[in-house]
């Protein structure tokens, strides 16, 4: 018997113009050809004398497993998909099947994955260029994903300043997912953002809908549809969808002159290499400005900023040292009067009034109190701490693995000065070691 195979085959929009030479060599070869019923009907053309099995919407499983049975009789097997068969498609199910059944590579079926053009970058190309930056895809479908995952990711994506494509965003009984996506990217998007809703790219009833972001959920939308939602710097002109490269951070309008203090063919001033440097001057010019305003100002972490001034001498009048969290808490414990601060996620502040003895690490918990207030922190979640210094005031920030502040500590009194620079030489050697202790 013939060894079998099975060609994954993503076969683009659907339109044979925008096949690739593969996807229609793969169909030509194979014996059988598997697919939802809407896939095999885009390529019927091609399917004389060809064994085909067509499934409904919720048997992605039933054609994985024909296939690999159609391929262990020895046959070609071409199981289709619309778009790209690895995007959302029917590749992984297919892979799952096959290696749960103990099939490998170098079994008797041989596995062919074709890649196809997404309906990412099909309907991006009909609106114009709005995935010419960075970009992220995401399904509302949550038959298969929870929901809190799925809201996690819009969430994470619209904060980033990510384009965002949006597959499966609606169905008739799926009427919510929009809503709630339309709700989530307002948070961080302006109302007026570009989005573009394309359904059906490249066929016959392919509809294009330019609107705002704040409008998008009232919108004609379906299972057919992918929504497209720009970043900060999208913009519509003259009906087109454009997300610009970044030239203007460089270069004087596109093809100007570089711009001061850039380097052509070099990375920017606030590349990797450069932009601790821009937080030093940013605290340069804004001496006294409190470390949030910094951190917000870069949309970073407290920690990034710590790291800042710590790694080039100082900055903005402040002086840093990165220390192992036991080491710096062992010290703090001989400080006297301190003011403990705490805050939550949400920007909600707390400052307790205490002493270092107050300070008591048991076990995992660290726990502060005195006759008036108890609080408890989990020591773990701290993974580490910088002493920071400026010509008035001293203390130190508790950091957890994001660098966000789980806890600070600042002296009361400028009397206990003293006693905290006798901290900071005693502790002089010691920056370089491993931020957990």
């Amino acid at each position: 018997m013939r060894k079998g195979k099975i060609f994954l085959v993503g076969f683009g929009p659907g339109a044979e113009a925008h096949m690739s030479v593969r996807a229609l060599q793969a169909i030509e070869e194979a014996d059988v050809v598997v697919g939802y019923s809407t896939y095999i009907r885009l390529v019927k053309h091609l399917l004389d004398g060809k064994e085909v099995t067509r499934k409904g919407m919720t048997e992605e499983i039933d054609r994985c497993i024909l296939a690999y049975e159609k391929a262990r009789e020895g046959k070609t097997v071409a199981l289709v998909s619309s778009g790209d068969i690895g995007v959302y498609g029917m590749a992984g199910p297919t892979y799952e099947v096959l290696l749960q059944s103990g099939w490998t590579p170098d079994s008797d079926i041989e596995v062919e994955v074709v890649p196809g053009s997404t309906a990412l970058s099909a309907c991006a190309a009909l609106v114009g260029a709005p995935l010419t930056h960075d970009f992220c895809s995401i399904s509302l479908s949550d038959l298969l994903t929870p929901w809190p995952v799925i809201a996690k990711r819009l969430e994470a994506a619209a904060r980033s300043d990510f384009v965002v494509a949006l597959y499966n965003p609606k169905s008739g009984r799926r009427t919510g997912q929009i809503v709630e996506a339309q709700r989530i990217l307002l948070r961080h998007r302006k109302p007026d953002t570009p989005v573009a809703i394309v359904k059906s790219a490249y066929r016959d009833l392919q509809d294009i809908q330019m609107v705002r972001l704040d409008e998008m959920k009232d919108c004609k939308i379906g299972m057919l549809t992918t929504v497209l939602i720009g970043n900060s710097s999208t913009y519509l002109h003259e009906g087109l969808m454009i997300t610009p490269r970044g030239y203007h951070n460089k270069y004087e309008g596109l093809t100007g002159a570089t711009r001061e203090g850039e380097k052509r063919g070099r990375s920017l001033s606030m590349g990797l290499e450069g932009w601790k440097t821009c937080v030093r001057e940013y605290l340069d010019t804004h001496p006294g400005a409190p470390l949030q305003q910094a951190a917000r100002y870069f949309d970073c972490r407290i920690g990034e900023v710590l790291a800042a001034i710590a790694g080039n001498g100082g900055a903005g009048g402040l002086a840093a040292r990165m220390l192992p969290k036991a080491t710096l808490l062992a010290a703090a414990r001989d400080w006297r009067k301190l003011r403990l601060g705490v805050e939550n996620g949400s920007g909600a502040q707390a400052e307790v009034m205490l002493q270092g003895g107050d300070l008591e690490l048991s076990g995992d918990s660290l726990k502060l109190g005195n006759a008036h207030v108890r609080l408890r922190i989990d020591w773990p979640h701290v993974q580490s701490a910088c002493l920071l210094r400026s010509e008035d005031r001293a203390g130190a920030y508790f950091l957890d693995a994001h660098g966000d502040t789980v806890f600070s500590l600042y002296l009361q009194d400028a009397d206990d000065l003293p006693r905290f620079d006798q901290t900071w030489q005693a502790l002089a050697g010691q920056d370089a070691m491993a931020a957990t202790a």
